[in-house]
Parts: C-alpha cells; structure tokens; sequence
C-alpha cells in the first residue's frame, strides 16, 4: 500500500509564481480637470443657498456656496462681488469660493505645490 504525500492546506491552495512579480498598471493619478475661476457678482438669490451670478463676461450662471463658506456663515447678499469655480465641463454651473468686501482688490490664488 502506498502512501500519498500530502502538502498542508495552506500551501495546497497557493498557486505558484514561477516569474518574476509585474505590477498592476496603475490608472493616471491627475484625471480631473482644473476648475476654471472667473468673477462675478450676485443678481438673485434662490432657495438652499443658491444664487444667479452675473460673470465679468456678461454671462449668467446657477452657483451655490462652497463648504468652507457655509461652515464659517459667510452671508452673500445681491450685488455681493464673488469668485466662483467653474467647471469645464458644464459652463452653466459653478460653485462660489470667495466673497469680496467693499472694495477689496482681487486676490491672487494660492496654488499649492506652486513656487510663487
């Protein structure tokens, strides 16, 4: 009667690498797009902190505020001067990142990773 020789459990179930390891293609890591920043100022405000923004280019656009905004209680009134991220895909939508006070210059954006 002949035995069989059997391997542990552990090492039965593993496959065996007889190459080299090759790792995964990884996806690109900067997919998004940069959101555009243009000014504006407030026309109209609309319900759930919603405003119509009238662009420095005559356009007008459908923004709501940004979280930081909310969170500080930063109140946005008509006629209020904004900057608003836009994004490039979709013109008509934006999101309000700062407002100016009366008459306060234009800020310079802080890019991070960006010697200035």
């Amino acid at each position: 009667m002949l035995l069989k020789r059997v391997r542990p459990i552990a090492i039965r179930n593993r496959t065996r690498r007889t190459g080299p390891r090759v790792p995964k293609p990884s996806a690109p890591q900067n997919t998004k797009e940069a959101p555009l920043e243009v000014f504006g100022s407030i026309k109209q405000v609309f319900p759930s902190t919603t405003f119509s923004v009238e662009l420095d280019n005559g356009h007008v656009i459908l923004a709501h505020i940004a979280g930081r905004l909310r969170r500080h209680r930063i109140k946005i009134l008509p006629g209020d001067r904004v900057e608003i991220e836009v994004s490039p895909y979709d013109l008509t939508k934006g999101r309000i990142v700062y407002r100016y006070r009366a008459g306060e210059e234009r800020r310079i954006p802080q890019r991070s990773g960006q010697l200035p």
